[in-house]
């Protein structure tokens, strides 16, 4: 077995009352029972980490959205923009939740921005329409075959594409 793909999870919401520490609690679950992953978070409420040095030691990232006014949240973008080269040649992947569109229109917009940064956005996302209502008391999604299904499919995705880029960029470094 190949040494684990450090996979980072941000949080992108920093409003107060947000519900996006359950969401991202939830995934982190998820991705904490496989072996191949080490798992990161990286909370933007809890002030400015070192995102750059946190993303730079990454093989993957996911990014939990909520979906603000058809995007996502303005502090994600700062946090974003305020890596360099660190996101190059790393996949990413999206863990969304808000009203009807569950998020996914925040995530369309992102994924443009992460092309810009010379990422891959992985295809497979985890979404959950009106998000206070899909999780008990212990954080769990009331119906949880869809979203674990959803969840298993994006780390399948993030792990093919952590050890593919991870080997590229040792052998042949990546620049623009």
């Amino acid at each position: 077995m190949s040494e684990p793909i450090q996979l980072e999870v941000i949080i992108g919401s920093v409003r107060e009352g947000r519900f996006g520490p359950v969401v991202a609690d939830w995934f982190v679950r998820r991705a904490q029972r496989r072996a191949e992953f080490g798992v990161g978070v990286l909370d933007l409420a809890d002030g400015p980490p070192d995102l750059s040095g946190r993303i730079g030691a990454a093989d993957a990232v996911v990014v939990v959205t909520p979906e603000y006014n058809h995007s996502y949240p303005g502090p994600l973008k700062s946090a974003i923009d305020g890596v360099g080269k660190e996101w190059q040649a790393k996949p990413v992947g999206f863990v969304s939740y808000g009203g009807l569109s569950g998020g996914l229109r925040a995530i369309e917009p992102l994924r443009v921005v992460f092309a810009e940064l010379h990422t891959v956005t992985v295809r497979e996302t985890a979404s959950f329409h009106m998000a206070h209502g899909q999780f008990d008391a212990d954080g769990e999604p009331h119906d949880p075959t869809g979203p674990n299904t959803a969840a298993t499919a994006l780390l399948d995705q993030l792990l093919w594409w952590g050890r593919a880029l991870r080997t590229a960029r040792t052998e042949h470094p990546y620049g623009t």
